[in-house]
């Protein structure tokens, strides 16, 4: 145990450090924000950003830190100082915050959002759309899903291509979101608040190969909403088509 706690506290000091290196990072983007202000220069610079993020994933990859992981990382921190040389300009004093926020199982565990599926009746149609609004498309195993990437947003597009289930799914509801997939620390855990809660679920966690630990809860009649949780315990990788299939099905058995 003595182990356990002179490592956590090696990882406290780690992460204190983390926190006076991104200090450090925000003082600089103001200071590049005073230079933009005094000679007009673009706040976002397309060419830079493609530089910073395609340059830390190199970094991280010689690093031996998943390359998509660290992309994650560099968005969030891009976004902040994004926001941070827009209030130069602005000024205006700063909301006050609490350290301690969490309100909740789900609050301490949930991540962001993973994916998206949207069931579909034309799967060129939608795959037409998201290549036009900027997303990069990409086939999976299964000709009737698609996965359209982003940055860090994904969407999984379902078209019907002969599964009854889809079809079922399509004839009573029409295009659109079937389920948000929101990434958590631990699906078990979460599992677990979510019954003690006494929120009707879909699914036990199930793992597949890639190690991915997922549940889904039933749709919410009043909100039609459907929430799935996953949580990576392998490589990180795209959900398969077979993942997809397997929920749709669940579906129809109900």
């Amino acid at each position: 145990m003595s182990d356990l706690e002179s490592l956590r506290k090696d990882i406290d000091e780690i992460d204190k450090a983390i926190v006076e290196l991104l200090a450090k990072r925000m003082d600089a983007c103001r200071s590049i924000a005073e230079v933009k202000a005094r000679t007009k220069a673009q706040v976002i610079q397309p060419e830079r950003v493609r530089n910073v993020l395609v340059s830390r994933r190199q970094w991280a990859i010689d690093a031996d830190i998943d390359a998509d992981f660290a992309d994650q990382i560099f968005r969030a921190i891009l976004a902040e100082t994004h926001r941070i040389e827009l209030l130069h300009d602005r000024g205006g004093e700063a909301p006050k915050k609490d350290a301690d926020t969490l309100t909740s199982a789900l609050d301490t565990v949930a991540v962001r959002i993973d994916h998206v599926v949207v069931a579909v009746t034309n799967l060129d149609t939608a795959t037409s759309f998201l290549e036009t609004v900027g997303f990069s498309l990409e086939n999976s195993s299964d000709p009737g899903i698609r996965v359209a990437n982003a940055g860090g947003v994904t969407v999984v597009l379902v078209g019907p291509d002969g599964d009854p289930a889809v079809r079922k799914h399509l004839d009573e509801h029409g295009s659109g979101v079937q389920h948000i997939a929101i990434e958590v620390l631990n699906a078990k855990f979460v599992q677990t608040a979510l019954s003690e809660a006494g929120i009707p679920m879909l699914t036990d966690v199930v793992v597949d190969a890639a190690g991915h630990e997922q549940l889904f809860t039933v749709k919410d009649p009043a909100t039609g909403v459907q929430i799935g949780f996953i949580s990576r315990t392998g490589h990180r990788e795209a959900i398969s088509g077979d993942n997809v299939r397997a929920l749709f099905r669940a579906l129809e058995a109900l």
